[in-house]
């Protein structure tokens, strides 16, 4: 009987070390890496691709978890970030203030074509970085482990 009540509590004092031990990990919070993508020309595809970014972070807040997001836009999806054009420039810019780790790419090569059609160079919004190709951008961050999203 004593045995079995040593080898009882040898197995609980080994099972506590466990939990101890992983309990940290699960505290500590994962960090969820996200990209968005809008090719759509479209203020209902724009305003939902923004009403993923604002769920997504609410819900991974509200488990504990950080999220990383980067909404990328090309082709006809470029008007999104154009200013005084975009149907979504106030909520782009109030997203930006309210929250953290979230950052917009507009596809350089799109920009050059559209510069060129019209004569003169396409303004970006300044909440707005500009990468040599969207497309590139979405293979770069999936190969660094983003998720990939298409509203």
């Amino acid at each position: 009987m004593k045995t079995i009540r040593s080898i009882g509590a040898a197995l609980i004092v080994a099972l506590a070390g466990v939990l101890v031990t992983s309990l940290p990990a699960r505290t500590e919070g994962k960090t969820h890496h996200i990209a968005i993508h809008v090719n759509q020309n479209d203020p209902q595809v724009m305003n939902m691709a923004l009403n993923n970014v604002r769920n997504i972070r609410k819900y991974y807040d509200s488990v504990g978890d950080e999220v990383v997001i980067e909404v990328v836009a090309y082709g006809p999806g470029l008007n999104m970030f154009i200013p005084d054009k975009s149907p979504v420039e106030d909520r782009i810019k109030t997203l930006s203030l309210e929250i953290e780790n979230l950052s917009f790419s507009a596809c350089g090569n799109t920009r050059r074509k559209m510069s060129r059609k019209l004569g003169h160079e396409v303004p970006i919004m300044e909440e707005v970085q500009v990468v040599p190709s969207g497309v590139v951008r979405l293979v770069e961050l999936q190969e660094q482990g983003y998720a990939y999203v298409r509203p």
